[in-house]
């Protein structure tokens, strides 16, 4: 008897919890080698992605928002200064306090990143019509809203 060595065992193929896992990790990994090949990782995009869609954060609560340990937030913010794609002001009357901008460079980057990010989308969600794949982002976003403890209603958009 032959072994399929790809194939997934049924019974994980009924947990949609192990099918998002998977299918996130997927479309993670697709997104990052995207983003590997403009020198960039996921948490570059991540903080792109909130510096556009909600404006200039200081420094230790963009780090919050975005679930990311302080001390990385520097050094990704280190990156996108030194590559001209984020600005930072020290606040003058407390000088611990750093406000970050997306600088016009850094905007348009975002936007040819929102395309790679499109692409990958389209690659992962082939399979699925537009009304199929509406319906996948309305539930998924349910879902992550109220796993964030909210509605799990849409942001409002940029």
């Amino acid at each position: 008897m032959r072994v399929n060595e790809n194939e997934t065992p049924p019974s994980l193929l009924e947990l949609t919890t192990y099918l998002m896992s998977r299918t996130g990790k997927t479309a993670r990994s697709r997104l990052a080698e995207r983003l590997a090949d403009r020198g960039l990782r996921l948490r570059h995009m991540a903080v792109l992605a909130a510096l556009v869609d909600l404006g200039p954060h200081v420094q230790r609560e963009l780090a919050v928002r975005l679930a990311i340990d302080r001390s990385d937030i520097v050094k990704i913010i280190d990156e996108l200064g030194a590559a001209g794609l984020v600005e930072r002001v020290r606040d003058t009357t407390d000088r611990r306090r750093v406000t970050v901008t997306v600088s016009p460079a850094g905007r348009a980057l975002y936007e040819r990143l929102q395309a790679d990010a499109t692409a990958v989308q389209d690659e992962v969600l082939a399979s699925l019509n537009a009304r199929e794949r509406a319906r996948l982002t309305a539930l998924l976003t349910r879902v992550y809203g109220h796993l964030q403890g909210g509605s799990g209603t849409q942001w409002p958009s940029r």
